[in-house]
């Protein structure tokens, strides 16, 4: 217990006063009091002449000392130490992302943030309300506003943190729309964000003008951790019977560390290897080999670190087959041979084609419009389709200023010293993304319609000097293994956590199954008359089984994210480029007991009313 006014107690040596009055021997006047019963012994003391007294138990003195005791008391004001709550509603926001099942704090970051927060529902007041949401692989409503603070306590148990990147934006967002009103036309603030999160690698640079009412609860430190970042399977160029596998690995510790990576094929361990890894930096891990048959390819990590569920990843792959590719053209020699070098092709050329495209993996269209469009995945060059583009200029002898070196189209490709006679350019579609720019417009770009790839370049190489150059081969190799059914199918069952599974079945089905990596199933209805399966609950990594009817396809799921193999906790949130917020630790706020003392003295003189008249009644 503490004091607000300690100096009261200073009141207290006016009880040895009292005291001192019942030693005390004078001659009394006789007056009309409200109460003589306890006074009636002591009066019988006041006959003798010396001044003091033999000191006797006098029930009345007590009494008094109480009171005088309690009213001291009240004047000191106590209080007791207990969570401070301002009355304006709390929208508690609790980070759920793979970060928080760092064990560096005992059990996990997330169980101590779920502690703090427990801590500060308890110290609310009755009449205050607060929410929680869960910033998970989405954004979660657990509580809506109350003041029931059960109800607070049940939906804080019911939260679990997920396998999925870092959003708290998104949440901080959601939780901005209860923390503000609007009364005419003026906007002020009428609760508070309290975010209970490590705060590693949080980019919240969308929300620099929001200008949030947020009180940032730090969990976690510095923390120790390895984890895979990427992970790459391709054809071996040197043998196509043999898979590449490369598995980059992060180190996000201070101190040089030595790992253990292995690879396996359907949980069975193929190769090992020992990898050392600078402080915040990666180092690359290859592996070769000859793959039996169509599985799951699997890169683990082993290594004592405070963060499991960025150790290992797992991709779907199938056998190198061979890519049946038709060829619409008038004749272009250099685009013709540059297809055929391209790993696995076989090449079919037609300057016309009437006949089904299905049969084919996918087609290039070399200046030729085709009267029904191909069913397959297509290259179009020299092209001008009617409904790709909101518009499309010709323009004379465009300078290439820049390209996507990230795209796997362009990979390894250099177009500095590509120079155009002429081309068609286009602003970048929403359906894709521009590959190389001339100015404001695209030159070639890359994308998916109707879940079919497209890559389209707005200019005929034979008016170029590109086909001279030797990125025009690498080019049509990129663009042949991006544009491959296969290396689609294999992109579409790798997904990050948190992404949706979309599978689609060949023969309608009324309903699938999928099973997730802990063994338990759900049932999804499926959609477009029986051809579509989506499922959303991919929060936690590892490899989900869908079965379609006799249709099964398998999904991978990872992690793979850089930034949040990244634990070490912050003490700053940084929002934008100038502001941020810094991390608060819990404090205690004085609960005022002073009412109670002067209660409990009133009591007492309730109790000596109650007990006179009992005695003279």
């Amino acid at each position: 217990m503490n004091f607000l006014n300690p100096i009261a107690f200073l009141f207290a040596l006016t009880m040895p006063a009292v005291v001192l009055l019942y030693l005390l021997k004078k001659r009394r006047k006789s007056r009309l009091v409200s109460s003589t019963v306890l006074w009636q012994r002591y009066l019988a003391d006041t006959q003798a002449n010396s001044p003091f007294q033999k000191f006797r138990n006098h029930a009345l003195m007590w009494l008094q000392l109480a009171l005088l005791a309690l009213a001291v008391g009240a004047l000191a004001r106590p209080f007791w130490r207990g969570s401070a709550a301002p009355s304006r509603l709390r929208v508690l926001v609790l980070d759920g992302s793979a970060s928080m099942q760092s064990v560096d704090v005992r059990p996990s970051r997330f169980e101590s943030a779920r502690a703090q927060a427990r801590e500060w529902i308890n110290g609310l007041r009755d009449t205050e309300q607060a929410m929680i949401l869960l910033a998970g692989a989405v954004t979660q409503v657990k509580q809506s506003p109350t003041r029931d603070k059960a109800a607070l306590r049940r939906a804080l148990d019911s939260c679990a943190a997920s396998d999925s990147g870092t959003r708290l934006a998104e949440a901080l967002q959601t939780a901005a729309a209860f923390t503000y009103e609007k009364k005419g036309e003026e906007t002020r603030v009428s609760g508070e964000i309290h975010l209970f999160s490590d705060g590693a690698s949080v980019d919240l640079g969308e929300l620099a003008n929001k200008n949030l009412p947020l009180i940032y609860h730090r969990v976690g430190g510095e923390g120790r951790n390895l984890g895979i970042v990427s992970m790459d399977v391709r054809a071996d160029p040197e043998d196509p019977t043999r898979r590449l596998v490369l598995a980059n690995v992060f180190n996000a510790s201070a101190s040089r560390e030595l790992a253990q990576v292995e690879l396996l094929f359907s949980n069975q361990v193929v190769e090992a290897k020992s990898v050392e890894i600078l402080p915040t930096n990666s180092a690359a891990a290859l592996f070769s080999l000859k793959q039996p048959g169509d599985g799951v390819l699997t890169v683990r990590l082993l290594a004592p670190d405070d963060l499991a569920v960025d150790n290992s990843a797992s991709t779907y792959s199938f056998l190198p087959r061979p890519v049946s590719i038709l060829l619409l053209t008038r004749g272009n020699r250099f685009l013709e041979k540059g297809l055929r070098a391209a790993p696995r092709s076989q090449v079919t050329v037609a300057a016309e084609w009437t006949g089904p495209t299905d049969a084919f993996d996918l087609t290039v269209l070399d200046r030729t419009t085709p009267a029904t469009w191909p069913a397959t995945s297509v290259l179009a060059i020299g092209v001008q389709p009617t409904n790709w583009f909101a518009a499309v200029v010709v323009e004379k002898s465009p300078p290439i200023v820049d390209w996507n070196h990230a795209h796997p189209v362009l990979r390894q490709v250099n177009l500095d010293n590509v120079d155009l006679a002429e081309s068609q350019l286009v602003d970048p579609p929403p359906w894709g993304v521009s590959l190389a720019q001339s100015q404001q417009k695209a030159l070639i770009v890359a994308g998916e319609r109707e879940r079919k790839r497209v890559i389209w370049v707005g200019f005929d190489p034979l008016q170029s000097n590109w086909p001279l150059r030797i990125s025009f081969p690498i080019f049509l190799a990129n663009a042949v293994e991006w544009l491959n059914p296969a290396t689609q199918q294999t992109a579409d069952l790798l997904l990050r956590v948190g992404e949706p599974i979309r599978h689609t079945s060949r023969q309608p089905v009324t309903e699938a199954v999928v099973t997730r990596p802990d063994g338990t199933s759900a049932t999804v209805i499926a959609q477009r008359d029986g051809h579509e399966i989506f499922y959303g609950g991919t929060d936690r990594a590892g490899v989900y089984t869908v079965r379609a009817g006799t249709n099964v396809a398998t999904f991978c799921v990872n992690l793979l994210n850089a930034p949040e193999t990244q634990i070490a906790s912050r003490t700053n949130l940084v929002i934008g480029r100038y502001a941020g917020v810094s991390s608060v630790s819990t404090s205690s706020a004085p609960s005022d007991q002073w009412r109670w003392w002067a209660v409990a003295a009133l009591a007492l003189l309730m109790f000596e009313w109650w007990f006179y008249h009992k005695r003279t009644a």
